[in-house]
């Protein structure tokens, strides 16, 4: 078998090395790729690179003394500075005035009784399933069966209930 010697050093992890520390060379000098992308291990480590290195957004540049979002140039032409503010985030938020405020739901108490017991069927059926297999294992099939067959009727009562048209005056925000 050839097994290598555990206390000497992973060749391929030496070799994955020298590609990347390539790769990173190459990306932040600009050149165009070498022919051949064979890496060199013996031109040693690059320069790590560091966050002002590349810096597209000139985030590492100290802010103006004006303040943030300030822009710089219109000043210096004898123009007016821009009241707008120069980053995706920092504008103001244009308030319409008007809060939103729900309308009161529907009571309950006016409901129609069929239409509770389905929806106590559809969203019981589930939860009594689960509480039959974690509490009460040696449920008989009949149960188990009832069970199923209230849910289905209940959901099957309820999706019979939905209108069958749209009407014409609702846009569908409503729900």
């Amino acid at each position: 078998m050839n097994r290598p010697d555990p206390g000497s050093a992973d060749q391929g992890a030496n070799q994955d090395d020298a590609v990347w520390l390539d790769l990173v060379a190459r990306l932040e000098s600009d050149t165009p790729p070498p022919e051949r992308n064979v890496p060199n291990p013996s031109a040693g480590p690059a320069r790590p690179a560091s966050f002002q290195d590349f810096d597209p957004l000139n985030l590492s540049r100290p802010a103006p003394a004006e303040g943030r979002g300030a822009v710089p140039g219109p000043e210096a032409d004898g123009q007016e500075a821009p009241d707008t503010l120069s980053g995706p985030r920092d504008y103001d938020v244009e308030d319409d005035g008007g809060d939103f405020v729900p309308e009161e739901p529907p009571s309950l108490a006016g409901t129609d009784p069929l239409t509770m017991l389905a929806w106590l069927a559809a969203v019981g059926g589930p939860v009594a399933l689960l509480l039959a297999a974690m509490f009460w294992r040696s449920a008989p099939l009949l149960a188990i069966v009832g069970i199923v067959a209230v849910f289905v009727l209940g959901t099957v009562y309820l999706i019979m209930k939905l209108p069958q048209e749209k009407n014409g005056d609702d846009d569908g925000a409503r729900v």
